[in-house]
């Protein structure tokens, strides 16, 4: 039997072989089971392999300060694990059958509402080949609904400024085709005729956005502009590349707009992921029925 790295990494091979999934999904299933390699040879010199359901027990009791998304998280990755070594017969059973995870209430996807997008979408300064880029990344997030990681490992190639269209390879290595709407359009267009060759500085790089030192734009680097970008503007609530996300996708829906064609544009491959949207959507809508309803004011001035 190979040693906890060696299997944890064979694991983790399997998984990207088989699904294609991102090195971001990887390194949460590495770094969980990593810590549960550790925890068992602490406290009762086992390799993870020969774990118990009694061992995975105790483990869990001694996770419960962690947050429910966390402490889910977790035991996903160790379901999931442990029916690999038994699929693939480095074990008879599987101690995770009788895990179960713990139940949370309904996470509403935190949002921004549309003349704050508006402010941050013009707050980059279109006098920098770096306020250029950050504008054409900001209007694709918001028109496209995608996500950071799509973002930024976009290649140059995938777009298509006639069509007004992008190509995004998503989560698994699926493949959807997204429209971006002619601000976003001609914010790319106008990065690619005046900044992009600026900033490579002669260099050659595949990616759609890169930085100045001529790499591709990084995940952390475009979380740092947007939260500098709302600050600019007052925005002092919490922000980050994946509000852009939901802001996408409850503004889409707040005017209308089918749940199955949101659902196609975020790349759900469930619309249950996508339904959590609808609550925000609800939320707009009753607080628009209270304003404009002559009972809803009635009721609101009696409280």
């Amino acid at each position: 039997m190979p040693n906890d790295s060696e299997l944890i990494d064979e694991f983790c091979t399997a998984l990207w072989l088989e699904e294609g999934l991102s090195k971001a999904t990887l390194q949460a299933y590495r770094t969980d089971l990593f810590q549960l390699a550790a925890w068992l040879t602490q406290h009762l010199k086992l390799g993870v392999a020969h774990a118990s359901a009694e061992h995975l027990q105790n483990h869990v009791h001694d996770l419960v300060d962690l947050k429910t998304t966390s402490l889910n998280r977790k035991l996903s990755s160790y379901k999931r694990f442990f029916r690999w070594l038994q699929a693939n017969q480095r074990r008879g059973d599987n101690p995770t059958e009788q895990l179960s995870g713990v139940r949370q209430g309904l996470r509403i996807p935190k949002s921004i509402a549309e003349d704050q997008v508006i402010a941050l979408l013009e707050a980059p300064d279109l006098n920098t080949s770096a306020g250029i880029r950050d504008r054409a990344m900001l209007e694709l997030m918001y028109a496209s609904g995608l996500r950071v990681s799509e973002l930024v490992s976009m290649p140059l190639r995938a777009v298509d400024l006639q069509a007004g269209a992008v190509k995004v390879t998503g989560k698994g290595n699926k493949e959807r085709l997204v429209p971006m709407g002619e601000p976003a359009r001609q914010a790319i267009a106008l990065y690619q005729q005046q900044a992009r060759a600026d900033l490579l500085k002669g260099q050659q790089n595949e990616h759609l956005f890169v930085t100045h030192f001529g790499k591709p734009m990084t995940r952390q680097a475009f979380w740092k502009n947007i939260k500098r970008y709302a600050l600019k503007v007052g925005i002092h609530t919490h922000i980050s590349p994946h509000v852009l996300r939901h802001a996408f996708a409850t503004h889409l829906l707040n005017h209308g707009a089918d749940l199955r064609v949101v659902q196609l544009l975020l790349g759900h491959a469930n619309i249950v992921t996508t339904q959590i949207y609808t609550h925000v959507a609800k939320e707009h809508l009753r607080d628009v029925l209270t304003q404009a309803h002559p009972l809803g004011r009635a009721r609101r001035a009696d409280r």
